[in-house]
């Protein structure tokens, strides 16, 4: 476990020791440790904090938009995928409790395990501060999203994005192979997505809906990676003989 010091110099905030030992413990810890406090309370509180401060800042920021659009926008920038991009960023998942279950199937880089733990640490910083703290650090870690075009775009959800995508390509028919493994209490969520039975990504969550939104952002940064390797080539025309 790193020094937590150094988390909390990268989130730019204070939290007092206990609040903060609390916003790290997943509940697979907990189980290990005879159920001990998990951070899922402070995720909820945290998971609300958010919200309320992307919701603002997209209203006062959008005074042109209508309400469908920044519904898809706040979607997109507090969502699991982009919370677990900020978690990775940041390093948190060294900081995390887990248990042993998790620790050996890497759960420090699981996108649900890196989200909630985020969450968790909002709210943490809004007990041990105030709400202005907490809504200072949102726009800190969201604030890049919310200029972010391809996170406001397909981000806001990566199944329907891949549909359209491989319809309008004719690729085929978009399937996902999902398998669950673990205990109850930490069931683990592998997907594949196949487009006319080929595979084009990979992802994990603790739910299937997680897992195959997951595979489906892999997919669709794999197609538009393709898309710009053909228009690179393209743009500079032939090899000289």
């Amino acid at each position: 476990m790193s020094s937590t010091e150094e988390l909390l110099k990268r989130l730019g905030v204070s939290i007092d020791a206990e609040t903060l030992r609390l916003a790290l413990t997943h509940r697979s810890y907990a189980y290990e440790n005879g159920g001990i406090p998990t951070n899922e309370r402070l995720e909820f509180l945290g998971d609300s904090i958010l919200g309320f401060s992307v919701t603002d800042s997209l209203y006062r920021d959008n005074p042109g938009l209508p309400e469908g659009d920044l519904a898809k926008r706040r979607s997109a920038v507090v969502s699991t995928r982009a919370l677990a991009g900020i978690g990775r960023e940041l390093g948190i998942g060294e900081y995390i409790y887990l248990g042993q279950g998790e620790r050996l199937t890497d759960g420090k880089n699981k996108a649900s395990i890196l989200a909630d733990t985020m969450e968790a640490l909002i709210g943490a910083t809004y007990l041990s501060n105030d709400i202005e703290t907490a809504r200072q650090l949102v726009m800190r870690l969201v604030g890049p999203l919310l200029l972010d075009a391809a996170a406001l775009g397909a981000g806001t959800d990566w199944k329907t994005s891949i549909q359209e995508l491989a319809a309008s390509r004719q690729l085929g028919s978009v399937q996902y192979a999902v398998n669950g493994s673990g205990p109850d209490h930490a069931r683990t969520f592998v997907a594949e997505l196949l487009i006319g039975g080929t595979s084009y990504g990979n992802g994990s969550g603790h739910s299937k809906k997680e897992a195959e939104q997951e595979a489906a952002a892999d997919a669709w940064r794999t197609l538009t990676a393709q898309d710009k390797t053909a228009q690179d080539s393209a743009a500079a025309g032939p090899a000289s003989a």
